[in-house]
């Protein structure tokens, strides 16, 4: 009897649901293993994609967003990389990004084009404090945040911060920012850090952008509601008027 029930129990052990009895769990153990998406919709877990084209070009660049490439900022740039766009247009990063990208593209490591400026050692903005004027210009123009100040105030840039960009000169009223050698070289970490500050204020300026539009929406919604109002109003005044001349005629 115990050895009918310990038969019994084998086999039901060696049974797989929907499979016949006398396939055992070898079967299963040798069914081939699905693919991490599969498991991934099993357990309803969505497995990450790989990073994109322009993810790993990004990721390369140096992140000064100095827009000599023709771009706006290094993300751009990045996009249009991937999308064919010559690889040797970032003077900051100089031969060796370009030999970077080339193994990331696929395209021929060519010579730096020199029309977009000469690579060197990094440099960083220096605002001569006692021309400043307080115009906030700078301020406006440089990517990733390293100029503090407030209008009619005094401005100073963040040696820490500064990208070495250059965007800060053109916009100066009195000529009062110079470049000079920052004494260190740019590292990946400044990199990133200069690509979290581009990204955040991108995103606040996306938001001011769209708290002005929405104003500007409100006003103008504003207008029209007034001048609807003002309409009916008139229309009253006259109503009142033709029924008031035609009470007068009926007398």
């Amino acid at each position: 009897m115990r050895r009918q029930f310990a038969r019994r129990a084998e086999s039901l052990a060696n049974r797989a649901p929907g499979r016949a009895p006398g396939e055992s769990r070898r079967v299963l153990r040798d069914a081939p293993c699905p693919g991490p998406e599969k498991l991934g919709r099993i357990r309803g877990v969505n497995m990450p994609s790989s990073p994109s084209l322009a993810d790993a070009v990004d990721a390369a660049l140096p992140q000064t967003q100095c827009r000599r490439c023709g771009y706006d900022g290094c993300r751009p740039y990045a996009e249009a990389i991937a999308g064919g766009v010559a690889i040797n247009r970032c003077p900051p990063g100089g031969d060796d990004l370009i030999a970077k990208l080339s193994v990331l593209t696929g395209q021929p490591a060519g010579a730096l084009d020199r029309t977009r400026g000469e690579p060197g050692r990094l440099t960083i903005a220096r605002i001569d404090e006692t021309l400043c004027i307080g115009c906030t210009l700078c301020i406006d123009a440089c990517p990733v945040d390293a100029i503090v100040g407030a209008a009619k105030r005094m401005h100073t840039v963040l040696p820490a911060l500064c990208t070495g960009c250059e965007l800060c000169l053109p916009p100066c009223p009195v000529d009062c920012i110079a470049m000079v050698p920052a004494g260190r070289a740019w590292s990946p970490e400044d990199a990133r850090a200069a690509r979290s500050r581009y990204v955040a204020r991108n995103r606040r300026l996306a938001r001011v952008h769209a708290s002005a539009a929405a104003r500007a929406t409100s006003s103008a919604a504003d207008s029209e509601r007034v001048k609807r109002e003002a309409a009916v109003a008139a229309a009253l005044v006259r109503a009142r008027a033709r029924r008031s001349a035609w009470n007068a005629d009926r007398k």
